[in-house]
C-alpha cells in the first residue's frame, strides 16, 4: 500500500469513527425535549454530518469502493450506482430536516414530526451502510461456480 493510500485508509477510519458519533448523539439529542438549547446541539449535529457524509462518501470511492466491486462483478454497476444515488438522496434529506429545524421550537406537534423524521432518517441511513457493506462483501466472497 503507498503513503498516499494508506493516508486514504487513516482519513476514511477516522470518518467514519466521527459518523458513528455524530449518530449515537444525534440519537441521544432527539430523545430529549427540543428547546432552544437542544435545539442548537442538533443544529450543530447535523452539521457536522453534512459536511461528514459527503466526504466519507468520496474517500470510500477514491479508496476503490465501486472499482473493488466492479473489477469481481462488472454486471453489478445498477447495485453501486444505486447506492450512490440513494446517498446523495439521504444527504438531501438531511439538508432539507436541517433547513426545517428552527421551525421545530414553535409547536410541539413541529417538535414531534421533526424528531420523528430525522429518526426515520437515521433507520434509513443505517440500512443504507448495511446493504452498501453487504455488498461488499458479497462481491469479494462470491464464488461462482461453473456446475458439473
Amino acid at each position: 500500500m503507498t503513503s498516499a493510500e494508506t493516508a486514504r485508509a487513516e482519513s476514511l477510519r477516522r470518518i467514519s469513527e466521527l459518523e458513528y458519533i455524530l449518530i449515537g448523539d444525534l440519537r441521544d439529542l432527539l430523545e430529549s425535549p427540543i428547546d432552544e438549547q437542544n435545539l442548537r446541539w442538533i443544529s450543530a449535529v447535523l452539521d457536522a454530518l453534512l459536511e461528514t457524509l459527503p466526504k466519507q462518501f468520496e474517500l470510500k470511492q477514491k479508496a476503490g469502493f465501486s472499482q473493488e466491486i466492479l473489477d469481481v462483478h462488472p454486471n453489478w454497476e445498477c447495485h453501486v450506482t444505486s447506492l450512490a444515488v440513494e446517498h446523495e438522496q439521504m444527504c438531501d434529506r438531511l439538508r432539507q430536516l436541517r433547513r426545517e429545524l428552527p421551525n421545530a421550537v414553535r409547536t410541539e406537534s413541529l417538535a414531534k414530526t421533526l424528531r420523528m423524521e430525522l429518526k426515520a432518517w437515521m433507520q434509513a441511513f443505517i440500512a443504507w451502510n448495511r446493504r452498501e457493506s453487504r455488498l461488499l462483501q458479497t462481491a469479494v466472497n462470491l464464488e461462482v461456480g461453473c456446475g458439473d
